[in-house]
């Protein structure tokens, strides 16, 4: 009877260790985030981006992706963002709208660093589609309206900007159908015109599109191009990540990243015959995906 109280406590130690550790670790985080300070609201933005020495890394990971990099778009400006993989395109477009903090630089949207803002105030200036696209448990006008206050003309504005209106009049309840957790009712194709016509939701001054048409059949990608003109025609500045060149035909500007350094960058008449100069002609005879492939190895 005696010992019966320490062998409880020996066969409970790992339990009673683990439940310390996470305590600890919760305290760290907790004192970590802060809530912010209270700052004076900003002007719309115009879309001017200014990238500043920007070095950055995924969080958890000490190794940085990008290594200084340093760019400028214009308000209305079109940029395409090509690589190869591993080139930190994605880490970098998870940057320009604040997702990810960076190490050392800044991301610069009219001026005023993208961490500064209010993130409540600048997310309806931002358009954002992620290459992995997520929808939520909710109908396709809630996921495309970001789940606030649903504006339906709004709403219907950027799925015939996205060219998803027809598909959206298509489904089961149109615009009220229910798509479940992570649009699991809905195809790939169909969750990332989806997620296109969120991105536009509202008119943002600045919108980021990261592999946008990695599941679009060819009407899709069309419907994507006429997108980006239109956005262009609109004054928005749009940058387009992407592997396949051609989707970039329309821009103004475009860069090139390899290791996380730029490679090239200008406008796209000068700069993409310098990625595509190392292709073969007898690549003529190749499949259009091999040809591309070793464009951008170029």
């Amino acid at each position: 009877r005696a010992r019966a109280p320490v062998e409880g406590a020996i066969g409970n130690w790992r339990g009673f260790i683990l439940a310390r550790g996470a305590h600890g670790r919760l305290r760290r985080f907790l004192e970590k985030d802060q809530p912010p300070e209270a700052s004076m609201s900003l002007p719309r933005p115009k879309g001017a981006i200014s990238v500043e020495r920007l070095v950055a890394a995924p969080p958890g990971l000490e190794r940085p992706v990008l290594k200084g990099i340093s760019f400028a778009l214009n308000a209305g400006d079109s940029l395409g963002v090509i690589g190869p993989s591993a080139a930190g395109k994605s880490t970098l477009a998870r940057l320009l709208i604040g997702v990810w903090p960076a190490a050392t630089g800044q991301v610069r949207l009219d001026g005023a660093d993208v961490g500064d803002w209010n993130h409540l105030e600048l997310g309806p200036h931002l358009g954002y589609l992620p290459q992995d696209v997520e929808l939520f448990d909710g109908t396709v006008a809630e996921n495309i309206a970001r789940f606030g206050e649903p504006n339906p003309e709004q709403i219907v504005q950027a799925a015939q900007r996205a060219g998803v209106h027809e598909m959206i009049l298509r489904l089961a309840e149109g615009y009220d159908t229910m798509i479940g957790a992570g649009g699991a009712a809905l195809s790939g194709g169909q969750r990332q015109r989806i997620g296109l016509a969120r991105a536009l939701y509202g008119e943002p001054a600045f919108i980021v599109l990261d592999e946008p048409n990695s599941n679009l059949d060819g009407e899709g990608e069309e419907a994507l191009r006429r997108a980006v003109q239109e956005l262009k025609r609109a004054g928005t500045t749009v940058v387009v990540i992407a592997h396949r060149p051609s989707v970039l035909a329309g821009m103004d500007k475009i860069l090139v990243l390899r290791d996380g350094l730029i490679e090239h960058f200008g406008p796209r008449d000068e700069v993409l015959p310098k990625v595509t100069k190392a292709v073969p002609q007898a690549g003529k005879a190749k499949t259009a995906k091999a040809v591309r492939q070793e464009a951008l190895q170029a």
